[in-house]
């Protein structure tokens, strides 16, 4: 068999902890079909690809006379939560068409390979055994090679690398971030699911409501045309109002994002007036020229890498993924990749404070060796301005060419815009709501306002919460980490899932001595300021682990559990750091307040992050 699973050994769940939500029930009930609508992301790109019949088509081939769910995978992946989840999922939803034929007519699922070189049609021919039935329409495709993927991988934004050992040679396995897309029949992306929002469940609703959606639409074009001709509009009077009617539509919709961006009284519920520099209001033009830099890989010195690599949409704007973060050629970053959720708020920039403005704090990873690796300022500058797409676009924002000053203006316009209130706890707290969150819940808060103290630093207030004072404390993590012995033994990541144990000292003859992190201190050189970082928000707080200011706790229970011992004790600790000897309940009820505090425009925001690029 090419791949490592077939249909027979997907039929049972895997035998593995924290598995992605997708190989379980769901956990909600999911909302009803057309009770939402889906926003267009993306025009779904073009490309060559082969059949398993070795037919040469293209992507576009596929698409238009259905909707269709897109999966890149490579047939060898051995990470459960990884490509083997993406086709579990792609079988949960074909046995589901089995017994809805008329839904089945309607939907195509394509599995795409991204290792040509191993996954030849024959190879995807043999994967597909096992999953294809007559009932549905499942297609396996794979490339001629590598060079003809590359662009199909760059327009879908998918970031795919190669794993190598250490004499390097390649593994065999590839480092990759799974994303599934839905296509409507307009060839547009409809959504795009990450692991943890792939559930057979959703998107069977999601695939109903793009067809409800289209059956509307199809009735309410039927009944206007009757009413034009009936009227006795000749075609060419009807052809100009039918396109006076989608101007006026599509006006209306550029109105509604204009609002939801520079209208800073229509902020999600929960949050206070935005503060926006008096030199640098927000236009829409700044947000989405701002949105195009945030994710340009071309910012980077080798063109590879952009901010959005850290700060990934559909994991919090942070990275669940890694401790901490990694820039360009693999280069280790002292500390996690904090969330930039309602970063407009904050009054202190990166987690030791030592920036304030965003205007001003872009510049940082631009040029960090270790991170976006450019040599200049200058050179950032004069890059943009070869750009062919960017031609045009910092005048229209800003009525000048590329600088230093505006290119930091418009990444600052967009960072503004990424607001996420509106949470259950905000429905129950400000909207008066009772029966918006559970009982455990609210004694989740109670016990975060009382016995344990949290809303001493992640404060609330009368009219609003940003759960954080914008001050740094010493937990004594930092301390810690900077004290401890190493072990003996160190566990290494080596492929995605994959890990072994290594002595730490043939450890340290091939890695960098890790640089010492002692917080505020190196930028006050007070030695009251060692070990203290910046007090992070707690709005989407269950969306970004891992972790505190170095990943170190991967999840909220430990995070609790830390705080219930006390922190670590140490000369300079935080004197609200205490012990709280809360009780296993009332770390539960934590837990579920936390999480209560998930906006309710999540889902908005990382699909505007997809959206077309502005000027390409």
């Amino acid at each position: 068999m090419a791949g490592m699973f077939s249909a027979a050994n997907l039929s049972a769940e895997p035998a593995q902890s924290n598995l992605a939500p997708g190989y379980s029930p769901l956990t909600f009930n999911a909302p009803t079909v057309a009770s939402y609508s889906l926003p267009i992301i993306d025009k779904a790109a073009d490309g060559e690809v082969l059949t398993t019949a070795k037919q040469l088509v293209h992507l576009h081939e596929l698409m238009g006379d259905k909707i269709v769910l897109l999966s890149f995978i490579y047939s060898t992946c051995s990470d459960v939560n990884g490509c083997p989840l993406a086709t579990m999922v792609f079988h949960k939803i074909k046995r589901r068409l089995q017994n809805e034929p008329e839904l089945a007519g309607k939907l195509r699922l394509l599995t795409l390979s991204f290792n040509p070189e191993h996954d030849t049609p024959e190879a995807m021919r043999e994967y597909a055994q096992s999953f294809i039935s007559d009932k549905v329409d499942w297609q396996f495709l794979t490339t001629q090679s590598e060079q003809k993927l590359q662009p199909i991988l760059d327009q879908y934004q998918q970031s795919i690398q190669k794993v190598y050992d250490e004499k390097g040679e390649f593994t065999g396995t590839f480092s990759h971030i799974l994303r599934v897309y839905l296509i409507d029949t307009d060839k547009q992306v409809r959504n795009i699911y990450s692991v943890s929002f792939l559930h057979a469940d959703t998107l069977i609703n999601d695939v109903k409501t793009l067809l409800s959606e289209a059956h509307t639409q199809n009735t309410e074009v039927v009944s206007e045309d009757s009413a034009l001709f009936q009227a006795g509009d000749n075609k060419q009077n009807y052809a100009q109002q039918n396109y006076q009617t989608q101007s006026i539509a599509l006006n209306q919709r550029l109105g509604k994002a204009a609002d939801l961006y520079a209208n800073t009284q229509q902020l999600p519920l929960g949050l206070p007036p935005l503060p926006v520099p008096q030199n640098n209001p927000i236009t829409v033009d700044k947000i989405a020229l701002g949105r195009k830099l945030f994710y340009d890989r071309r910012l980077s010195l080798n063109n590879t890498f952009s901010c959005a690599m850290c700060h990934i949409p559909e994991q919090g704007f942070s990275s669940n993924e890694m401790a901490t973060a990694v820039g360009i050629e693999g280069r280790s970053v002292r500390r996690n990749s904090p969330t930039i959720y309602n970063i407009a708020y904050a009054t202190m920039l990166f987690h030791d404070g030592r920036e304030n403005s965003l205007e001003q704090q872009v510049w940082a990873p631009l040029l960090a060796h270790n991170e976006m690796a450019n040599p200049s300022i200058g050179y950032v500058v004069d890059k943009i301005k070869s750009l062919a797409d960017y031609e045009g676009l910092f005048e229209k924002s800003f009525a000048k060419e590329p600088d230093m000053l505006n290119i930091g203006q418009a990444i600052a316009s967009y960072e503004r815009s990424l607001n996420s209130a509106n949470s259950a706890f905000d429905q129950w707290f400000f909207a008066k709501k009772s029966d918006a969150v559970s009982d455990a819940v609210k004694q989740g808060y109670q016990v975060f306002t009382g016995k344990a103290g949290c809303s001493h630093c992640h404060t609330l207030d009368k009219g609003f919460a940003l759960f954080t004072d914008n001050q740094l404390h010493n937990t004594g993590i930092g301390y810690r980490e900077s004290m401890h012995k190493e072990p003996e033994k160190q566990t290494v990541q080596v492929a995605p899932g994959v890990f072994i144990e290594v002595d730490s000292q043939d450890l340290s003859v091939i890695s960098e001595t890790k640089a010492n992190d002692l917080g505020r201190y190196e930028i006050t050189q007070d030695p009251q300021d060692r070990w203290k970082y910046k007090t992070p928000s707690l709005r989407n707080i269950a969306l970004t682990a891992p972790y505190m200011h170095n990943g170190s706790l991967s999840s909220l229970e430990e995070v609790i559990q830390f705080y219930n011992q006390g922190g670590v004790d140490n000369e300079t600790l935080d004197p609200l750091i205490k012990p709280l000897s809360l009780t296993e309940t009332e770390m539960g009820e934590l837990v579920a307040f936390l999480h209560a505090l998930t906006g309710s425009n999540v889902s908005e925001l990382v699909a505007d992050a997809y959206a077309a690029p502005v000027g390409n």
